[in-house]
């Protein structure tokens, strides 16, 4: 039976089409011919491809005469070209079903050529063959290709790399070698990843066996990280350090180098066993260091540029891949530095001088005090001792003060040499930080780096003429007390001239404690009973001066009683020396700590 479809598609009769047959089929009848049609037909099995022959197109399907009693409808959609669907060509189909509710039989051109491709791909090919076809979809994992059936290419297999988005590669022409064909499933995967490294691997054997070292390559910048570079020389890659990069100075490979980045590099070794190889780009060049000696020649002022700063020293670059270091104690001639950022900083154009070459371990010395004269060449010359100078008290400490008498030079004002007759306690008593004062140069010594000054000797001394001339034993003077201690009072007797009142001389009676008789500041008329210019004391007594301070009645003092203390007369000499031993032992200690107390108070 025609399908009633196609024929009033055609616009043909069905009373026609039965009588045509009948003349061609003679006394056969029509029915019986029909009959054997379907048997024969019915006897093919779903599946089976089957030839069929363009009818036409209705909309969106093209109809097809396969032989059967009705005829087949395929989707436009799987038809490639136009020439696929000129009426009359042959295409081949596979039977799905027989004739449904319409009256068609239910065909797939599509899956017809499936397996015609897949018979083909199978014949052709086995697994590890090497296949080329066109990216046509992305789907969940990897790729769809297209060598005549779609076969499976897995994201891990596309390259030896992360591939990134995968979705790039569609429309592209790829070459994969086959890992697996799996014949029940008609599936076969391909890997692209599995071409490319063993690729690589044929070019890594060419490529160890015809390189050697000192050979200069060209390679690809593949990945940097902080310790150097990895550069991609066919089929093998080798490493490029950091240190092997520059003669100079550099922090990260990145300064230099960015991935993709073609270069020429220098085979500094290879092993072959790890399939390693070690590259050089600074090797290319001479190494600056061969001619140092004869560019930089020791003396010679050198200028360069702050690069690095460590707590020993500054580094100074001379040019690119030649530092040398200025130490900490080559920065200053006067000055202690804590830190070398206390004199430069990085960036810091500078001028020093070359102290010494180490080409072999390829080290240079340098100073930055060195350019300049030492001042402490010429102290001596500058500043002899005896000359009055003024200078700027830069400190104050316990035993003197730092006077600055030249840029960077300081000079010390012992405690001892502020005044003739008064005893210091602490230099603010005569100076204040920051003012100018005039002094007196006393000594200097070149090679300790010390300058002692005076104020006292600005003026005669007055032990000389002046006191003993003024004063004498038996005189009755007027004066204050300034200072009590456990063996007597300090009278300022004027100008700042001090005698002691040894507790001894307060009063006939045995004294106990000397707070009961005088306080400080009190004035009082006490008679010299002592006068030695020579150890510059005056001596002092309250004994038989009319006027002197009684001791309260017994039982009176409001003070706490003490232990009896016997003071003879051979004590108060002792005593009274007290002033000048606490002299002597901080002139000691200034000359053993001039030096660091000064330095410290400059920094």
């Amino acid at each position: 039976m025609v399908n009633k479809l196609v024929l009033e598609q055609y616009d043909i009769k069905q009373e026609e089409i039965e009588k045509e047959l009948a003349e061609i089929i003679g006394s056969g009848s029509l029915e019986n011919i029909e009959a054997a049609f379907d048997t024969s037909v019915k006897n093919f099995d779903l599946g089976t491809i089957l030839k069929g022959r363009v009818l036409g197109v209705i909309g969106n399907n093209v109809i097809l005469d396969t032989g059967y009693k009705s005829e087949g409808i395929v989707p436009l959609s799987e038809f490639d070209t136009s020439e696929e669907v000129e009426v009359g060509a042959d295409v081949e189909v596979m039977l799905e079903s027989f004739e449904d509710d319409t009256g068609l039989i239910q065909i797939s051109k599509r899956k017809a050529d499936r397996i015609r491709g897949w018979e083909k791909i199978v014949n052709k090919y086995q697994e590890g063959d090497v296949v080329t076809g066109k990216v046509v979809r992305k789907i969940k994992g990897g790729l769809l290709v297209d060598v005549g059936i779609p076969i499976f290419l897995p994201a891990s297999q596309i390259d030896i790399k992360p591939p990134g988005e995968i979705a790039e590669y569609i429309g592209t022409e790829v070459t994969c070698k086959i890992l697996k064909i799996d014949e029940v499933q008609q599936n076969i995967i391909v890997s692209r990843r599995k071409l490319i490294e063993e690729e690589r691997n044929q070019q890594k054997r060419e490529f160890l066996d015809s390189v050697e070292i000192g050979q200069v390559a060209k390679g690809e910048v593949k990945n940097i990280a902080d310790f150097g570079a990895f550069i991609d020389l066919g089929g093998i890659d080798g490493l490029l350090h950091i240190t092997d990069m520059s003669w100079g100075r550099i922090s990260h490979p990145s300064e230099m180098l960015a991935i993709g980045d073609q270069v020429e590099v220098k085979i500094l070794d290879i092993d072959a066993v790890k399939d390693k190889v070690s590259l050089g780009l600074k090797q290319k060049s001479e190494n600056p260091w061969t001619s140092v000696e004869e560019k930089y020649p020791i003396g010679s002022k050198i200028k360069g540029q702050v690069v690095n700063i460590m707590s020993y020293g500054a580094f100074v670059k001379l040019e690119t891949g030649i530092e040398g270091l200025v130490h900490i104690s080559e920065m200053s001639w006067t000055r202690r530095i804590n830190h070398p950022s206390d004199v430069v900083a990085i960036g810091d154009s500078v001028e020093a001088v070359v102290l010494n070459i180490n080409k072999d371990k390829e080290e240079i010395s340098l100073s930055l005090k060195q350019v300049e004269l030492n001042p402490w060449t010429n102290i001596e010359e500058k500043y002899p001792p005896g000359v009055t100078i003024k200078g700027k008290v830069r400190n104050l400490t316990n035993y003197g003060a730092f006077i600055e008498i030249d840029e960077g030079i300081d000079g010390l004002l012992h405690i001892s040499d502020m005044s003739w007759s008064k005893k210091v306690a602490h230099p603010s008593e005569i100076i204040k930080k920051g003012e100018m004062i005039e002094v007196k140069i006393l000594s200097v010594d070149k090679d300790k780096k010390r300058v002692s000054l005076g104020i006292k000797q600005l003026s005669d001394d007055p032990w000389k003429k002046e006191i003993p001339e003024k004063y004498h034993v038996g005189d009755i003077v007027k004066g204050k007390v300034t200072k009590m201690t456990d063996f007597g009072a300090f009278i300022d007797l004027s100008n700042g001239l001090e005698g002691l009142l040894h507790i001894s001389e307060v009063s006939k009676e045995k004294v106990k404690k000397l707070e009961s008789f005088i306080s400080i500041g009190q004035d009082l008329n006490v008679k010299i009973v002592k006068i030695e210019p020579e150890a510059r004391k005056i001596g002092l007594s309250l004994k038989g001066v009319e006027g002197a301070p009684v001791p309260p009645p017994e039982g009176e003092s409001k003070d706490e009683p003490v232990a009896d203390v016997e003071v003879t007369e051979n004590a108060a000499p002792e005593s009274a020396d007290t002033g000048a031993t606490e002299t002597a032992a901080a002139e000691e200690v200034a000359e053993e700590k001039t030096e660091d107390v000064k330095e410290e108070d400059n920094t």
